[in-house]
């Protein structure tokens, strides 16, 4: 059985003011040919995470996607401290209901202890089983990132209902404006700046800059 978390409702009231995305049904084949483009990639790094953490190779926590549902968003693991107890093992995913506390991610966290786990977050390729969401309708390519409950309370207040009026996505612009480096009260601002005047030339540019930032590895950790 998986973790059952008692949500607040978040307002959903507000449109989306500049939603910008592929129809349905071509962003959810993207999403499938991506997953599959990168599978053997995928594989060979679940199988390094699971040799050298001696854990599941995928994560999965709870965030808040659109009109408020919650979903399960998978990563590979890249960070394997000791089990929470708050967490689920579940064939090779690992669910974990306890939220994050921290504000930001720290440039020499404790908890990566091993160099491939940090090329695979530099390079985000613990975020390659994020194109299963896509398939499934639950992300979307260019979006804001997928936030907690806490996330949403804390860091956007009464703004909270414009997150949850679109779909969380894979990338967006504080991804591509710094990434890692990026505090948390410029990536809400980037965050509301592209629910509100997303156009499609920005989709376009965002897609374009990720995948330059992940060649490169800048700015991530």
């Amino acid at each position: 059985m998986l973790p059952s978390i008692q949500l607040e409702r978040v307002s959903t009231t507000v449109p989306a003011l500049g939603q910008v995305r592929l129809p349905e049904i071509v962003e959810r084949a993207a999403g499938i040919f991506l997953l599959l483009l990168t599978s053997p990639l995928l594989i060979g790094s679940a199988l390094m995470v699971s040799a050298l953490s001696r854990r599941s190779p995928l994560v999965a926590h709870l965030r808040i996607g659109r009109h408020n549902r919650p979903f399960w968003m998978l990563k590979l693991r890249s960070m394997w401290e000791s089990a929470s107890r708050t967490s689920r093992c579940r064939g090779w995913i690992e669910y974990v209901a306890a939220e994050p506390v921290e504000d930001g991610k720290e440039a020499c966290d404790p908890r990566i202890t091993s160099r491939f786990a940090a090329f695979c977050r530099r390079h985000s390729i613990d975020e390659i089983p994020q194109f299963w969401h896509v398939f499934r309708g639950e992300m979307s390519l260019v979006g804001p990132r997928p936030l907690t409950r806490i996330e949403l309370i804390r860091h956007y207040g009464t703004h909270a209902s414009e997150l949850v009026s679109v779909k969380p996505g894979l990338t967006g612009l504080w991804q591509v404006s710094g990434r890692s480096t990026i505090k948390y009260p410029q990536r809400a601002a980037l965050d509301l700046k592209l629910v509100r005047e997303l156009t499609p030339k920005m989709y376009s540019t965002i897609l374009l800059r990720t995948f330059s930032a992940l060649v490169i590895g800048r700015g991530a950790w």
